[in-house]
């Protein structure tokens, strides 16, 4: 059951993809007052990747009808092309951090 789907290595398409889903900026709650804001902070090297490798495979997991080895393959390939639900999911996440940037002056403390 072996197809050629590109012509690029798989390792280069595995790291390529892990890559293009690491999200740069995530927000956390900070309570400030009586107020708790999303603040936009930067994602350390470690956690980008393992968020990566998470959203990859929950997007994996959360298609159904076929073996996980191809739900996973089909999402790695997705991920590659800039596309996909680990994409969408990292989209969304520098969405919330631009649409809260005006709280960034609060991440200057320690969380």
């Amino acid at each position: 059951m072996k197809k050629k789907i590109t012509d690029v290595e798989p390792l280069e398409i595995f790291e390529t993809a892990v890559n293009n889903v690491k999200p740069l900026v995530e927000v956390r709650s900070k309570r400030v007052g009586g107020a708790t804001y999303q603040v936009p902070v930067e994602v350390p090297k470690q956690r980008q990747q393992s968020l990566a490798l998470r959203w990859i495979i929950d997007a994996a997991k959360g298609k159904k009808g076929r073996p996980m080895f191809q739900r996973l393959a089909d999402e790695l390939l997705d991920a590659y092309k800039k596309q996909g639900l680990a994409i969408t999911q990292r989209e969304n996440t520098h969405k919330m951090a631009e649409a809260n940037k005006a709280f960034a002056h609060f991440a200057w403390s320690k969380f």
